[in-house]
């Protein structure tokens, strides 16, 4: 039976920061890289069954930004450290171990391993590009494959095609792959939760604001849906990160609005949380943001966003009815 091997290079790295090869993070371009080979993907009916990633930092964050363009869990991708650095035989190594069942594996990786592999894989000669790059950051190489993943060895597969995110349009279509619509980030951006963090003191309720990424105002956890989590999971996911609290969402959404951003609108669902739970600022990771806890009848005194403000008073009308 074919199968397809798909191999990716990491997206471009961030050598300006301070740390060491294995933490070195992604540049924004390599973030957009990464999203641009995902589309791409998606788009071309090239979504892997099986992902196995190098987890270097570069190379995970590439792979679950590809991943969730695709719609892919993130949950479900396999970190190997043999990926990271490894030679073309390593590599080999890991693929081989690949489920029986897998028809189409991608393996994220770095070079100069991930090119030696492709060319010791290919059964034909690999021309090299006039750039000398086979495989630049952010570029996949698709491979048919003959027989089982335990059996492959050199000169048994064909090259299919190569891919750079260089080359590939800087949009995304929104809101699915048919539109005709394009913005600026992946279509899953422009759906976002919120959660309102609420507690109750000496009975009377209070909610939990934070400062924005710009620290120029005051707001409530907010971000990116994540597509391997339902909207309140999300919402409780960005209230760990952002405000440093834990507690029960409801699953039923409390209201929603639009903001802007990425040059359009997002569609934001809130969701109220009860906090049982405040992460010492310690071992907060968004400690820079602060937090404070207000009367619930004095947020139009931090919050700017009128139909957010409206859901607030509708939380607050819930929470006195009991």
């Amino acid at each position: 039976m074919t199968k397809e091997l798909l191999l990716l290079r990491h997206g471009k790295s961030d050598w300006a920061t301070d740390t060491d090869d294995f933490h070195r993070p992604l540049k924004n371009r390599g973030k957009r890289g990464a999203q641009k080979i995902g589309l791409w993907m998606l788009q071309n009916q090239q979504v892997p069954d099986f992902v196995i990633s190098s987890p270097a930092v570069r190379a995970i964050t590439t792979t679950e930004k590809a991943c969730k363009v695709m719609g892919f869990k993130a949950r479900s991708i396999m970190r190997d450290e043999r990926v990271y650095m490894a030679p073309p035989e390593e590599l080999i190594d890991v693929i081989r171990s690949c489920p029986a069942e897998v028809r189409r594996l991608m393996v994220v990786g770095h070079n100069p391993g991930m090119e030696q592999l492709l060319v010791l894989l290919a059964d034909q000669q690999v021309d090299i590009p006039k750039d000398g790059k086979l495989l630049p950051t952010s570029t996949l190489a698709i491979l048919s494959v003959n027989g089982a993943w335990k059996n492959l060895s050199a000169n048994q597969s064909r090259l299919l095609n190569v891919v750079r995110a260089r080359g590939l349009s800087d949009k995304f279509p929104f809101p699915d792959l048919d539109s005709t619509e394009l913005r600026e980030r992946p279509a899953y951006y422009y759906y976002q939760s919120a959660v309102i963090p609420y507690r109750l003191a000496n009975g009377k309720p209070e909610v939990l604001v934070i400062n924005s990424s710009s620290g120029k105002r005051r707001v409530f956890p907010k971000g990116i849906i994540d597509p391997a989590l339902t909207p309140y999971e999300s919402a409780a996911k960005e209230a760990f990160e952002e405000a440093g609290v834990k507690g029960v969402v409801d699953e039923e959404i409390l209201g929603e609005y639009y903001s802007d951003k990425w040059g359009a609108k997002c569609h934001v669902l809130v969701y109220p949380m009860e906090v049982t739970e405040i992460i010492p600022e310690k071992i907060w990771k968004e400690k820079h943001r602060s937090r404070k806890w207000i009367k619930i009848e004095d947020a139009s005194q931090h919050i700017e966003n009128a139909d957010l403000l409206l859901i607030v008073d509708m939380l607050s009308k819930k929470l006195r009815k009991g």
